[in-house]
């Protein structure tokens, strides 16, 4: 069990590309992505400069009314008493708490202020941000995510998500009023007395010492928590999304203990940052208290020696306050800064991910695609030293239907990924009507070349909308008329309400072979110049089948087709038999041609009439 707990864990850590700082043995790797993030960061926020200016004003606005406060309390007691007890003139201290009233209102206004603006600013940016994301995730390759788990997905859209929005509702404010209060105090308290303001600022030297310490510790810390957070969601997603399997090979129990350690390293992580939060806090509030005592004793003799007023020490006791209470907040606001710097270092890593498959500077028009192909010594690798298609040579002329057979990993799937461009040869070409597929603009290829396969993924929704999705301009009488040309049209009326019935999550209410056939209608309704079925029938029963062969003829008229499938019923309707092996296409003819021929094809095709028996 343990074995399998720490196998599951570092399979997970490897497949993080994301290092953390302290962890990434690239230093220039972690600079890189950190200079990306400050990039993405001032990106998002130029569009809201005017926003921020006035934001800056009001902060501005909202610290004077503060520092004024203190300040007006000595003026209260120095110079507002004294014509009280003289004369009876209650004038001044009037005044001067008239004034402190309004400080008070306009701190408040400024702050409300700030904070509806920062609001509506922050949540602009994370709007931003979470389109930017979710577009960069839809346009990355299909390779991209074959290796980035849809738990760390799930983790960049949502957990890292939050953890900014904390940082953009709450903290921006703490940081610069707390920068903003360090410096106006500073500099009143030299103005007041400068002897009682050198003894208080002894203790600012310890202060930037503790704060540094805390914020190099604080960076190793939370950049941890977001690593194991990832892994937490990652585990939960996959184990969730696989349930089917959990429970039918009775996986409960380990999955529960793995998911038992990634809680514990979880837990673990945040016990490490709240402790350094348990040092720092404190450790400001001690610092603070004692300095105030000192002054309050200095203070008190230079009061009784006349070398100051009271006032000034009332003002400093309370300024102080204002300089320590910052401090200790800024505890809370490290611990929200140093996730939300972590969460954006990982989204700006996704933002720079580059697609393997490039969209051409200055694409080729695909205007009326006939549906030729062609490999022009074709390599391809999946990953270098494992070469999978070794220097394939392929015609294929428009209209051709071909069927692609061969063992499992064999390379049939590779080609045809390789014609609908989800990854891009390693060496040599792919061409369609004599363009290579690198020169077509995404949308033309897309309109160009449609591929099935045997997952037929199902989005939540209609039926009807799901046939739709091959073309969303589609009127109701098109969608029908696909459905009933490729056979699906009877099962979907017998449904309770027919082409409005809901599929519901990934198509669960339907059979696997009539989500099949929903798919084979959308391809269908797309009408694509070239059709890739990749073990598209591989779901469906006898009948359905049966309905399906006779679709198929009228599907692939007029258009170039290749068909990869073990079911030797599909490979029939061919025109052309390709056998491949090896990356190598060893065989190619007609079906009866090659079953004459007595070779690999021919002992499939005998294997198969034995099965039927």
């Amino acid at each position: 069990m343990s074995v399998d707990v720490d196998a599951w864990r570092g399979v997970a850590q490897e497949q993080d590309a994301e290092r953390t700082a302290a962890e990434a043995p690239d230093q220039k790797a972690t600079i890189r992505l950190r200079a990306a993030s400050r990039a993405l960061l001032r990106s998002l926020m130029r569009p809201h400069r005017r926003a921020l200016g006035v934001l800056v004003g009001l902060l501005l606005v909202q610290n004077a009314a503060g520092m004024a406060g203190p300040w007006l309390v000595q003026l209260g007691i120095d110079e507002g008493i004294p014509p009280i007890q003289r004369a009876g003139d209650y004038r001044l201290l009037a005044a001067l708490a008239v004034a402190f009233g309004a400080a008070t209102v306009l701190e408040y206004v400024t702050k409300r202020g700030f904070l509806t603006l920062s609001g509506r600013t922050g949540q602009a940016v994370l709007l931003d941000l979470r389109q930017r994301v979710y577009e960069r995730f839809q346009r990355l390759s299909i390779g991209f995510h074959e290796r980035y788990t849809a738990g760390r997905m799930v983790s960049r859209l949502t957990s890292d998500m939050d953890t900014i929005s904390e940082l953009v509702d709450g903290g921006i404010d703490d940081l610069v009023l707390a920068l903003l209060s360090v410096v106006s105090v500073a500099t009143i308290l030299l103005v007041l007395d400068p002897p009682l303001a050198f003894v208080a600022l002894l203790s600012f030297p310890l202060l930037l010492l503790l704060s540094n310490w805390f914020r190099v510790a604080s960076a190793v810390a939370y950049r941890r928590t977001r690593e194991k957070v990832a892994l937490v969601i990652v585990h939960f997603v996959e184990s969730l999304g696989g349930i089917r399997a959990v429970q039918a090979f009775r996986r409960e129990a380990r999955n529960q203990e793995i998911f038992e350690a990634v809680n514990e390293d979880y837990r673990a992580a945040n016990l490490t940052a709240n402790r350094l939060m348990a040092k720092f806090n404190p450790g400001i509030r001690l610092v603070g208290n004692v300095t105030i005592a000192v002054v309050l004793t200095y203070g008190g003799y230079r009061v009784l020696h006349g070398q100051t007023d009271v006032g000034v020490l009332a003002a400093f006791l309370l300024y102080l306050r204002r300089f320590f209470g910052p401090m200790e907040e800024l505890s809370q606001f490290y611990n929200t800064l140093q996730s939300a710097t972590a969460a954006l270092e990982k989204l700006s890593g996704v933002l720079q991910e580059a697609p393997d498959v490039a969209e051409p500077v200055s694409p080729t028009p695909l205007t009326a695609p006939r549906g030729e192909i062609t490999f022009s010594a074709v390599t391809f690798s999946y990953r270098p030293g494992l070469v999978v298609l070794p220097a394939m040579d392929l015609h294929v002329p428009a209209g051709q239907t071909v069927a692609l057979v061969g063992a499992t990993g064999a390379g049939k799937s590779t080609v045809a990924k390789l014609v609908a461009r989800f990854y891009d040869p390693t060496a040599g070409s792919v061409r369609i009507d004599g363009v290579d597929l690198r020169e077509v603009a995404e949308a033309d290829l897309r309109r160009a070349v449609v591929m099935v396969t045997q997952e037929n993924f199902l989005f939540s929704g209609t039926i009807a909308e799901n046939i739709a999705f091959g073309k969303p301009t589609a009127t109701r009488a098109e969608i029908e008329e696909a459905a009933a040309a490729i056979g699906a049209d009877a099962f979907i009326r017998r449904l309770p309400e027919g082409y409005d019935t809901d599929v519901r999550k990934r198509g669960g209410r339907l059979s696997a072979g009539q989500r099949q056939l929903v798919a084979f209608a959308r391809a269908f309704l797309a009408d694509p110049a070239v059709l890739i079925l990749d073990e598209a029938t591989s779901s469906l029963d006898i009948p359905s089948e049966r309905l399906v062969q006779h679709a198929l003829r009228t599907v692939l008229t007029d258009r170039t087709a290749f068909v990869i499938a073990h079911r030797l019923s599909t490979v029939e309707i061919a025109d052309r038999v390709l056998v491949i092996e090896g990356g190598r296409v060893v065989e190619d003819g007609s079906p009866a041609s090659l079953v004459a021929g007595g070779g690999h094809y021919a002992d499939l095709h005998t294997q198969w009439r034995t099965s039927l028996a």
